[in-house]
């Protein structure tokens, strides 16, 4: 059994949407399990984030997925301040070879992503992860890959300052659960290795 953890930042929650959504797909692939780990703004301490259970809990796993809203171009403040406190585990090496991958969300279709999902990669590298893009064609009939996105997963949902609940584009979530099934399969091959 692999154990895959999905850990994000989820800002007014279409993130979180994603990262349902890749937890399902993970946990339809056998002998694959998802855990969801959110961060959240309370966890932060005099502008430290402070959750030494979940590090211990990510350093045990088998792969860890990385998610972020998009804000201004790059990741959200309350990532990367959960990124920072990591390096207790980069120093260590607590990470090294375990499959790593990432999503993200903004508000309009570009809203620099790219930026993001470089940024969480580049994380991946620092730790001595595997990095594991999305593997499927753009623009599909139904939906999936409908922003291009190779490097990781990106979703959007236009911004709307009146909208009460989070949504999340159907083909963003068949999208994401395809990155779920994939990481997971993935990850199985490399412990298998």
């Amino acid at each position: 059994m692999v154990t895959i953890a999905v850990v994000y930042f989820s800002g007014s929650g279409h993130t979180h949407l994603m990262a349902e959504a890749i937890a399902e797909g993970i946990d339809r692939v056998t002998e694959a399990q998802s855990e969801l780990f959110r961060i959240t703004g309370e966890q932060i301490e005099k502008g430290r984030w402070r959750n030494d259970e979940l590090l211990a809990k990510l350093d045990t796993v088998d792969a860890i997925i990385f998610g972020s809203p998009t804000y201004m171009g790059g990741i959200a403040a309350q990532f990367k301040a959960f990124i920072d406190a990591a390096s207790a585990s980069w120093f260590a090496q607590k990470w090294k070879d375990k499959i790593a991958a990432g999503f993200t969300h903004s508000g309009s279709p570009s809203g620099d992503k790219q930026g993001t999902l470089l940024y969480l990669a580049t994380n991946a590298a620092q730790h001595s992860m595997i990095w594991v893009n999305n593997a499927e064609m753009p623009m599909q009939e139904n939906g999936v890959n409908r922003l291009g996105s190779f490097l990781g997963v990106m979703g959007n949902t236009p911004a709307n300052p009146n909208q009460k609940e989070a949504l999340l584009d159907p083909g963003d979530r068949l999208t994401s659960e395809k990155f779920g099934q994939r990481i997971a399969e993935v990850t199985k091959r490399w412990n298998r290795a």
